[in-house]
């Protein structure tokens, strides 16, 4: 709205913006933007083993669980509200490849991880992480060839990996790898074999960003990873770009599209969502996280309302959902009140 437009709805003193904002009645009242629960996905790290834990020191608060261990605190979460954990797994070197093709065996990791926590906790909403790079022995997202990642090959291998999620009880996969194509040979194949009503959450506006380290960190890809991923991911400097990429995906049958990271990129998130009005996620990555805790942790913010702050700038610039390693610790203060 023009400025002219604005001064035409009243003048100062007879309008007082500052009225409205005098009780917490009245600011609640008014506000234009709402965080609930509902809008929060917790990622977690799952190990193998039993009954152990792993903190992850670039992430304070932060632990890889064993899949025991992971069923209660989806359990935990559950209780607070939320409804939707997204699944990462932790896998150990021995069974990394060049090809990857430890992603799609049926009683891998994830699988394994899927199947325990639906048995435990059928109420919650799993999300899976669908990319090569946590089973690559060289830590790209894709399959490579004389020192290129090849698009069509990896297509036909992320396919496979849905597919093996879908089977063993996946609610949402989710393509983070940012190959061409991947969309519509994933929902081909889950249709034709009866998983027509599993959703597919792209990372369709996934760019090669310097906030994914702990991350890497926390799924033990990072000291695999030879080179960096700016022939797939996407280049900070386009925006244009990524309304192309929701496009193609949402074509190619995407029911969510993701926006990664998060701060950085609220202008993204905004015109996506204005553009084409779909449900719209953002990841509060790994980095974003853990520079709020490690402020926090000198003492610089106030790690609460710094997190609350930021989890409704997701909101205020059009985001549906959140995923972000702080869930339980927003549910249990949107639960005080």
């Amino acid at each position: 709205m023009p400025a002219s437009a604005y001064g035409a709805l009243g003048a100062f003193p007879r309008t007082r913006l500052r009225r409205n904002r005098a009780d917490a009645w009245t600011r609640r009242l008014v506000a234009e933007n709402r965080l609930s629960v509902d809008d929060l996905i917790w990622p977690i790290f799952v190990i193998e083993g039993e009954n152990r834990r792993e903190a992850v020191t670039s992430m304070p608060g932060v632990e890889r669980m064993t899949i025991d261990l992971a069923s209660e605190a989806v359990a935990g979460a559950r209780d607070l509200g939320i409804a939707c954990v997204a699944l990462f797994p932790v896998v150990p070197a021995a069974l990394k490849s060049e090809d990857g093709a430890e992603s799609y065996r049926p009683d891998n990791l994830m699988n394994t991880a899927i199947r325990a926590i639906k048995a435990a906790v059928p109420d919650v909403g799993l999300l899976c992480d669908v990319a090569l790079d946590p089973y690559t022995s060289h830590g790209h997202d894709g399959i490579v060839r004389d020192g290129r990642i090849v698009n069509d090959e990896t297509v036909e291998v992320l396919a496979r990996q849905a597919l093996s999620q879908a089977e063993a009880g996946a609610d949402i996969v989710a393509p983070s790898d940012m190959m061409d194509g991947r969309i519509a040979a994933i929902r081909d194949l889950l249709d034709g074999h009866g998983h027509e009503l599993t959703r597919i959450c792209s990372y369709a506006a996934k760019y090669a960003s310097a906030f994914y380290g702990p991350f890497r960190d926390a799924v033990n890809s990072g000291g695999f990873l030879k080179g960096d991923k700016r022939t797939y991911q996407m280049d900070p400097a386009n925006a244009e770009e990524a309304l192309r990429e929701v496009a193609l995906d949402l074509n190619e049958g995407a029911d969510m599209v993701m926006v990664k990271p998060g701060l950085p990129y609220l202008d993204i998130i905004r015109r996506v969502k204005g553009t084409y009005g779909v449900p719209t996620f953002a990841y509060h990555v790994s980095g974003e996280y853990a520079m709020l805790r490690a402020a926090a942790g000198n003492g610089w913010l106030n790690y609460e309302n710094a997190l609350m702050e930021t989890l409704m700038s997701f909101k205020r610039a059009g985001s549906d959902a959140i995923l972000t390693y702080a869930a339980p610790d927003a549910a249990r203060l949107l639960k005080q009140g």
